[in-house]
C-alpha cells in the first residue's frame, strides 16, 4: 500500500536529502518543509488516509503531491509548494499533472530549477560586482582585456550552465529591472542589469547589512529609465556646466600665470554640488556646512555659494592690501557664509565653505563640529536642517587618517551630524602618483564602506548620471540620515596647478587628455543634436555670463583695499559690538552658589545604586566643601556649574572624559544594577539652566580635537574642552593645533575659545606621560620672550591676552583653574586655552 511505502521511506531516511537532481550543488525546494521529514511519518498517513476517503478535504497542495508520488515521480518532485508555504517567485518548476510526470519531464524541471537559480546568481553578481566593470574613466584607459560579463559573472559560471538567451524567467523580488514587468528574456535581463551596473553608474552597495536600504537603491538604479531627465533640468544643467567651465576660462584668460587650482577635467562637480543643495533645500535643509581642499574651490565659492566675482577677482591682485586685521591666506585657502535663495523652490538657505589649510582633509572634522553645534543650538536633533557637505580628492580620502578617523564618528550619538555628502574630486591621480602606488583598494572610497555608506561612482563626462546620482545622493541623507559617498571619476586637464607639467610623469595619459573635449563640449553637442536647445540659446549663455564676469571684474579694479572680514566662515553676529577688550568682569562668584553646586555634584537620587566606592568619593567631595576646600574635580565643577547656570552651554570630549582618566572626575554616575542609566549632576543643576554635555570620544586624537574646534565656532558663548587622556598623546592632533588652533585669526580673522585640558606627569611618569610636550607650544605662541614693554599699566596684562594667539596655562592649583575656564566665557574676546594640570593632584 502507498501509506506502507510512504512510511518506509519518511522513516528511512530525511526526505530533504533524498531530493534527486541533476546537479548535487542544488536541492529541492521541499528540503525547506520541516513536515516532510522521517519524524513526520505519522501525520502523512494520517493526511493520505483522508485524502483517500476525500481529496477535498485535504490541501490542494497535498492532493497534487499525493496524485504525483502515486504516478511513479520521486517523492523531491511530487511535492509542489501552496502560496502560503513558500514565495511564488521561488516555484522555479511549474506543476504538471500526475499523467504527465515522466522521467523526461522531471529531468527538464530540473534543469529549469538549474536555470533559475543561474539567474538568480547572475542578477546577484551584477549587484555585487557590477560596479567593477562599469565605464567609469573618461579617459577610457583600459586596465583590463576582461569584458564586462567575464568581471562580474564570466569567472564563476562558464558558459555551458547559462540559460538560452530567448528563454524567459520570471523575476525574483530581489531586483527591479523589470520595471512593471514581471517575466523577461534572459538577454534582456542581461541587458538591463548591464544598463543598470555597468555604464556611467557603478552602484557600490551589498556590503550594506539592511535589505530595506539595499532594496531602497536597487528601486533607484535598476528601475528602466530612471536616469532619464526631463528636457527643462536637461537644459539647466548646460547652464551650470556653461557657469564652471566659463569660469575657468575666464580666470586663465585674465591671469594666466596665477595659481588658481581649477577644475577643468571634472567640471560636472558645480551641478552636482547645486543638485544636492536642491534637493536638500526641497527636503527642508536650510543650512550647508562645506569643506573642501583647494581643487575647484574658486569655482565653488562663485557659482555655488554666489559669493560676489568681484571679491574673488580682488585677491588676484597682488597690490590690493586689508584694510583690517589678520595677515590673510591664499585665496583658495578662505572661507565664507552666504545667504541665498534656491532656484528651485524660492526658499532662502545659508551656505558656508570653513576655511582651511594647506594639510588635505584636516578640514573634515572641523565641518563635522562645525554642523553639529549647529544642529545643536537650533536643536535640530534629527540633522532635518543643518547638513554637511565633504569635498576630497582621491589621493587624500584613500590616503589621510584622518578621513577614517572623521568617518568614525558619523554614528556616535555625540558627535553624529545625521549623514554628510561626500563628494570625490577623482582625477586618477595624486599631484603626480598614479593610483596603483598611493592605495592598495580598487577604489579610492572603500574607507567609506566601514560605516555601510552607499558609494556610487559615476563617469563625469555623463553629465546626466552625475546629476542622477546627486539627487539620490541627497535622498539618500534625507531618508536614512547616514552617509553617502558620490566618487566623481573625471581627470585633470593640467597639471596639480596651473604652471606645473604634467607629461614629466604621466606623458601618455596628458596625450589622451589634450586630445580630449571638454564636458560643456560634449553635452552642448548632444542636446543641440537632439534639438533640446537651439544655438542661439547656447551662445547667449555663454555671452551673459561672460558679461556678469566683465562687470565683476571692472568693480574689482576700482577696488582699494579688500577686507580680511569679508571671508569669515562662522560669522558672530553683534558679539563684538559695544565690548571693551580691556574690560574684564570679575572671575569670582558668591560662596552660596559654590555650596550649593559642591552638594548637587557630591549627591544622587536616593533611588539610584552607585558603586561603594564611588560613594566614599562622592562623600570626601561633600566634606571638601563643607571645609570650604576643593580638589581638582571641584574647581572645574564649580566653574561649569558657575556658567550653566549663567546660561552658557558647556561641552567636555575627549577619550574617558566622564569617568576621567585618573578616576577624579566621575561626571556621570552609573547605576550598579540598570544597564544604561546614567545620572549626570551637573545636568540637574536647575530647570532653566544651560545643556551639560560629557561624551567620551572614540580612540581618536585629530579627529576629535578637530571636532570640537569646529564646534567651538559655531558661538562663542559656549564653554568647549578637549582632554587628552596624558598631555603628551595631545600631539596626535598636532595638525589640528598648528592649522586653526595657533594660526586660525590670524589667517581667517576667526577667533576660537576651545580649551585644550592636558594633564601632565611631571612627577616622573615616564616617556609619552611626563611633559605634556610644554617647549613645543611655547614655541607656537606669538608672543616675544624677549619684548619688554615701555609702559606697563593696569591693562598690561588684558593687553597681552589680547594681543596673543592664544593662551598657555599652567595650573598649580584648583583655583587656578576655576578662574580660567570663567575667564574663557568673560572675556569681551575669545582665545583658544591649553591648560597644564598636574596628575599628582588629579590622583
Amino acid at each position: 500500500m502507498f501509506p506502507t511505502r510512504i512510511a518506509h521511506l519518511l522513516r528511512k531516511s530525511n526526505l530533504v536529502h533524498r531530493s534527486v537532481l541533476t546537479s548535487s550543488r542544488y536541492q529541492h525546494k521541499s528540503a525547506a518543509e520541516p513536515f516532510l521529514n522521517g519524524s513526520s511519518s505519522n501525520y502523512v498517513e494520517d493526511i493520505y488516509a483522508a485524502w483517500l476517503k476525500d481529496p477535498n478535504s485535504v490541501h490542494k497542495s497535498w492532493d497534487v503531491y499525493f496524485r504525483g508520488v502515486l504516478s511513479g515521480a520521486s517523492l523531491g518532485f511530487a511535492y509542489s509548494s501552496p502560496p502560503t508555504l513558500g514565495f511564488e517567485h521561488m516555484s522555479y518548476m511549474p506543476v504538471a499533472s500526475p499523467s504527465t510526470r515522466t522521467s523526461t519531464s522531471i529531468g527538464i524541471g530540473a534543469k529549469s530549477i538549474q536555470d533559475h537559480l543561474t539567474v538568480q546568481t547572475v542578477i546577484r553578481s551584477y549587484q555585487i560586482r557590477g560596479h567593477l566593470a562599469a565605464r567609469l574613466d573618461p579617459l577610457d584607459i583600459k586596465t583590463s582585456i576582461e569584458s564586462a560579463r567575464d568581471i562580474v559573472y564570466g569567472r564563476y559560471l562558464g558558459e555551458a550552465v547559462l540559460p538560452e538567451m530567448d528563454q524567459v524567467f520570471h523575476l525574483p523580488l530581489t531586483t527591479h529591472i523589470g520595471g512593471d514587468q514581471t517575466e523577461l528574456p534572459f538577454k534582456e535581463i542581461i541587458k538591463r542589469l548591464e544598463d543598470a551596473y555597468c555604464q556611467s553608474i557603478g552602484v557600490d552597495y551589498m556590503f550594506i547589512n539592511d535589505l530595506e536600504k539595499c532594496d531602497w537603491l536597487r528601486r533607484r538604479f535598476e528601475t528602466p529609465g530612471v536616469t532619464k531627465l526631463p528636457n527643462e533640468e536637461r537644459k539647466l544643467l548646460l547652464y551650470r556646466l556653461t557657469q564652471a567651465c566659463k569660469f575657468e576660462e575666464y580666470l586663465a584668460k585674465k591671469w594666466s600665470s596665477e595659481k588658481r587650482f581649477g577644475i577643468e577635467g571634472c567640471e560636472v562637480l558645480i551641478p552636482a554640488m547645486k543638485t544636492v543643495i536642491d534637493e536638500s533645500v526641497e527636503r527642508g535643509v536650510d543650512s550647508f556646512v562645506v569643506g573642501m581642499a583647494h581643487r575647484g574651490r574658486l569655482n565653488v565659492l562663485a557659482n555655488v555659494c554666489h559669493k560676489p566675482l568681484s571679491e574673488i577677482f580682488c585677491q588676484f591682485d597682488p597690490n590690493l592690501k586689508a584694510a583690517d586685521e589678520g595677515s590673510g591666506d591664499v585665496k583658495y585657502h578662505l572661507g565664507m557664509s552666504q545667504h541665498r535663495v534656491n532656484r528651485k523652490t524660492g526658499k532662502e538657505f545659508n551656505i558656508a565653505v570653513v576655511a582651511n589649510p594647506s594639510h588635505l582633509e584636516a578640514v573634515d572634522p572641523v565641518v563635522q563640529g562645525k554642523t553639529r553645534a549647529e544642529q545643536f543650538y537650533r536643536k535640530d536633533f534629527e540633522g532635518k536642517h543643518v547638513m554637511p557637505i565633504l569635498l576630497h580628492g582621491d589621493a587624500s580620502f584613500a590616503g589621510q587618517g584622518i578621513v577614517y578617523e572623521t568617518i568614525h564618528l558619523a554614528n556616535l550619538p555625540s558627535y553624529t551630524t545625521h549623514g554628510t555628502v561626500h563628494i570625490v574630486v577623482n582625477n586618477q591621480i595624486g599631484f603626480t602618483t598614479d593610483p596603483r602606488m598611493s592605495r592598495s583598494s580598487k577604489h579610492c572610497t572603500d574607507v567609506a564602506r566601514v560605516t555601510s555608506s552607499p558609494i556610487f561612482h559615476v563617469n563625469a563626462d555623463d553629465p546626466e548620471a552625475v546629476v542622477h546620482v546627486a539627487r539620490v545622493a541627497a535622498e539618500w541623507r534625507a531618508t536614512f540620515g547616514t552617509d553617502v559617498v558620490i566618487d566623481l571619476v573625471g581627470y585633470r586637464r593640467f597639471g596639480h596647478n596651473e604652471t606645473d607639467e604634467p607629461m614629466f610623469t604621466q606623458p601618455l595619459m596628458y596625450k589622451r587628455i589634450r586630445q580630449m573635449p571638454t564636458v560643456l563640449e560634449k553635452y552642448s553637442k548632444q542636446l543641440l543634436s537632439e534639438r533640446i536647445i537651439t544655438e542661439q540659446e547656447f551662445k547667449d549663455a555663454i555671452e551673459a555670463y561672460q558679461t556678469t564676469c566683465d562687470g565683476a571684474y571692472t568693480e574689482a579694479r576700482a577696488q582699494t583695499v579688500t577686507y580680511n572680514r569679508s571671508w569669515i566662515d562662522s560669522p558672530w553676529e553683534k558679539f563684538f559690538e559695544n565690548r571693551d577688550p580691556m574690560n574684564l568682569p570679575s572671575t569670582g562668584i558668591e560662596e552660596s552658589q559654590l555650596n550649593f553646586i559642591g552638594e548637587v555634584v557630591s549627591g544622587y537620587p536616593q533611588d539610584f545604586v552607585v558603586h561603594p566606592g564611588l560613594k566614599r568619593v562622592l562623600k570626601g567631595r561633600a566634606d571638601l566643601v563643607k571645609n570650604r576646600l576643593a580638589d581638582w574635580a571641584l574647581g572645574e565643577f564649580f566653574a561649569y556649574g558657575s556658567l550653566l547656570m549663567s546660561g552658557h552651554h558647556v561641552r567636555v570630549s575627549g577619550q574617558d572624559v566622564e569617568r576621567g582618566t585618573f578616576s577624579h572626575r566621575h561626571a556621570v554616575l552609573h547605576h550598579q544594577d540598570i544597564d544604561q542609566k546614567m545620572y549626570v549632576p551637573l545636568d540637574n543643576l536647575s530647570k532653566d539652566q544651560a545643556p551639560f554635555i560629557i561624551c567620551n570620544s572614540s580612540l581618536s586624537e585629530f579627529a576629535v580635537m578637530g571636532f570640537e574646534m569646529g564646534y567651538s565656532l559655531t558661538n562663542p558663548n559656549s564653554l568647549v574642552i578637549w582632554e587628552a587622556q596624558f598631555g603628551d598623546f595631545a600631539n596626535g592632533a598636532q595638525s589640528i593645533i598648528d592649522l586653526y588652533i595657533c594660526s586660525g585669526q590670524q589667517k581667517w580673522v576667526r577667533q576660537s575659545n576651545l580649551v585644550l585640558l592636558l594633564p601632565h606627569g611631571m612627577e616622573g611618569m615616564g616617556p609619552e606621560h611626563s611633559s605634556g610636550r610644554m617647549e613645543r607650544l611655547l614655541q607656537l605662541s606669538n608672543d616675544d620672550e624677549c619684548y619688554i614693554p615701555v609702559v606697563i599699566n593696569e591693562n598690561f596684562s588684558q593687553q597681552q591676552l589680547l594681543e596673543s594667539n592664544w593662551i598657555l596655562a599652567n595650573c598649580t592649583t584648583p583655583a587656578n583653574m576655576f578662574h580660567i575656564l570663567r575667564r574663557q566665557i568673560l572675556l569681551p574676546f575669545r582665545r583658544p586655552v591649553r591648560m597644564r594640570i598636574p596628575n599628582v593632584i588629579l590622583n
